[in-house]
């Protein structure tokens, strides 16, 4: 693997890539990507958006993106045909407007919760006030949507199969509470040449952790609170 480059990636040598026949074997796919839809616990996290008076969802897309800087495979994109690994992964999401049709914001990450979500709630507004579709320039990007009328157990997505893609898709559904805690529905789609089960497993875990400790970033220790289960 080649040194981070200025723009903060990494070529990754597909010949002495250990991941190389499983690239080779997924790229020729015509569907290259698959998912599942899993349960999550947002209590702590719900919580403290609202006490912070900032959106939930922009809080939850915070400690998900966080918990993909943790999984080396989540920042591994293609990019004109070859395979990049990033040293930070940002985020895009679905943004509706006022008139009931939707635009597309774009967030950097920020290790802090708060700056994160002040800095995209200012991103939100800014896509509101258009009425143009504004596309994300580079590869290293996670995209998120919302459908918070539905406690779907599965979901699909629109692609353009002739255009390569690698981007990780994931979709936040409705939050339901029951004794106590609030749960939330999560499908997380991903390319199987760059992302294998297991290693939606160690993001899955990484995002629950995250969102029982909703202020943890690099740096500081675990919190000892957890959820009762």
């Amino acid at each position: 693997m080649q040194d981070s480059s200025p723009d903060g990636r990494r070529r990754i040598d597909i010949e002495t890539w250990e991941r190389r026949a499983l690239f080779q074997l997924f790229q020729g796919f015509d569907e290259p990507y698959h998912g599942v839809c899993i349960r999550v616990d947002c209590t702590e996290t719900y919580i403290y958006a609202k006490q912070q008076g900032c959106s939930v969802f922009l809080s939850l897309l915070h400690r998900s993106l966080a918990a993909a800087q943790l999984i080396v495979n989540f920042r591994t994109h293609i990019d004109d045909g070859a395979v990049w690994l990033y040293d930070r992964v940002n985020a895009g999401s679905a943004v509706g407007r006022p008139d009931g049709t939707i635009g597309f914001g774009h967030y950097l990450y920020r290790e802090s919760i708060d700056e994160f979500v002040r800095e995209a709630s200012l991103e939100l507004d800014r896509v509101r006030a258009r009425t143009d579709l504004e596309r994300y320039p580079d590869a290293n990007l996670i995209r998120y949507s919302t459908l918070p009328w539905f406690d779907f157990t599965s979901i699909s997505h629109a692609r353009k199969l002739s255009t390569q893609d690698s981007t990780p898709r994931i979709t936040f559904g409705k939050i339901t509470e029951a004794d106590g805690r609030r749960t939330m529905p999560v499908s997380i789609h991903v390319h199987h040449g760059l992302v294998d089960g297991l290693h939606v497993a160690q993001f899955v875990e990484e995002f629950q952790r995250l969102l029982h400790d909703p202020e943890w970033r690099p740096g500081l220790p675990v919190s000892e609170h957890r959820g009762e289960h």
